[in-house]
């Protein structure tokens, strides 16, 4: 008889292996560095240049590179990213050290970005975004093509994103270059019509009337004074700065499905952005038709995605866009592939009653709401028309709200709120109407959220 040995520990089914820690592309100081010195550069003025000299001038700029690359590559040196079990954990700065581990299980979507000199050096940054995140986090900049898509494809594998994740052991020696998944194309917006859309647009407009101002002035004054140009290339600059920056954003924009039945968007010129978004966490779809662009029959979709932080507000980051500018026919399809069962078509609305005109003179038959079996249906505007379809599992809350004068006027807004915040508005309804309205509509979430028994 044979005594029983102590019991031998038995392994968690996800082992946290530690891998090594990974340090960025070796390149990365020299773009964090010719980033930082531009920005040093244009915050000095001509002034100065002409107080202290082209020599001196010169050699402030060049003090001011290496302690910007000395700084950059200490930077670099304490920089590092590892993969632990489900958990992604990255550690930066210099004088203040941070560790930061991001479950993966949080994750939303991985965003590969090629800025320009990421484009001529063949590097690329990762930006993750996470659940509840008020910002992009972590972003990892910089890493070869091949190790960002690699990576990539990795992390969102283990946050159940894909189908399968890479084995650890075979980053460190993948040497042939990543296949990639086959897609299913769906759209490929003309260059051409995204710079007439552009230049159908109130800033193009205008451009000419500012012209004429900056010729009458010199006409009239026969001179000017550096203060006089520098101020009419700066309103210039401003008039041309959103239609430019429409068009090199959405330069070359591509949709297509992966495998997994995901939207895949590829676009942009001076810095390409590649981006994977999950159609579960698609709140509201959008749709816009700006007055200029009704001659030509074009409208413009975007989406609301749950998860996508945005930078700096404004328009400066169009992940949720899903067309920049096209035909009605070519939006329809797309719709039915974001919500399938949603025609772009045969969505029916209802006005609100007649004395809501008194708080909409003018657009009182373009404000409407709509139930289908799939979405809510708002739609409001007069001279740039929107629509917003909002599936009923996305919705979070319902509220109804009243002002002051829809109080004397007996009426009511339905405000339907999902994660992105508030995306369906029913405008000046009856207030009997708008409380049956938001009872139905929270009817229809728990309903849509309820999983079906099965047989």
């Amino acid at each position: 008889m044979t005594a029983a040995g102590p019991p031998q520990p038995t392994a968690p089914p996800e082992a946290a292996v530690a891998e090594p820690r990974r340090r960025l592309h070796p390149l990365s100081p020299v773009l964090h560095g010719a980033k930082s010195i531009a920005v040093v550069v244009a915050a000095l003025s001509w002034q100065t240049l002409s107080q202290v000299g082209l020599e001196r001038f010169a050699l402030v700029v060049l003090v001011i590179a290496v302690a910007v690359v000395v700084f950059s590559i200490f930077g670099w040196l304490t920089t590092g990213y590892q993969v632990v079990g489900r958990e992604l954990r990255i550690t930066d700065g210099v004088v203040w050290r941070r560790n930061r581990a991001i479950p993966l299980e949080r994750l939303q979507a991985v965003e590969l970005r090629r800025p320009l000199l990421a484009q001529l050096t063949g590097l690329a940054e990762l930006r993750l975004e996470v659940i509840g995140g008020g910002k992009t986090e972590a972003p990892l900049a910089y890493l070869t093509v091949r190790e960002a898509a690699a990576l990539r494809q990795r992390l969102l594998a283990l946050a159940g994103r894909t189908a399968q994740a890479q084995p650890t052991d075979q980053l460190e020696t993948a040497a042939a270059p990543i296949a990639p998944a086959l897609e299913r194309a769906l759209l490929r917006v003309r260059n051409r019509d995204l710079v007439v859309s552009q230049l159908l647009t109130p800033q193009a407009f205008f451009l000419p009337v500012g012209v004429a101002f900056v010729v009458l002035q010199f006409v009239m004054e026969g001179s000017w004074t550096f203060v006089g140009i520098a101020s009419t290339v700066t309103a210039m600059a401003g008039v041309l700065l959103q239609p430019v920056r429409r068009v090199l954003q959405d330069w070359d924009f591509r949709l297509a499905r992966d495998p997994e039945g995901r939207l895949v968007v590829r676009y942009g010129l001076l810095e390409t952005r590649s981006q994977v978004v999950p159609l579960n966490r698609v709140q509201a779809v959008g749709a816009t038709w700006p007055l200029l662009w009704r001659g030509q029959g074009w409208l413009h979709l975007r989406l609301d995605v749950a998860g996508y932080a945005g930078e700096g507000g404004g328009d400066s980051k169009r992940s949720d866009r899903l067309l920049p500018v096209g035909e009605f026919a070519t939006a329809r399809g797309l719709v039915w592939e974001v919500l399938p069962g949603v025609d772009l078509a045969a969505l029916a609305t209802s006005p609100p009653p007649r004395r809501a005109r008194w708080l909409n003179p003018l657009a009182l038959r373009s404000i409407g709401v709509g139930l289908t079996p799939e979405v809510l249906v708002t739609r409001w505007g007069l001279l740039t028309r929107e629509m917003h379809l909002v599936p009923y599992a996305r919705l979070q809350s319902v509220r109804v709200v009243q002002g002051p004068l829809q109080r004397r006027l007996g009426l009511a807004t339905v405000y339907a709120d999902t994660a992105r915040g508030r995306s369906g508005q029913a405008k000046d309804r009856d207030l009997a109407e708008a409380y049956a309205l938001a009872a139905e509509l929270a009817v229809r979430a728990r309903r849509a959220r309820t999983p079906e028994p099965t047989p």
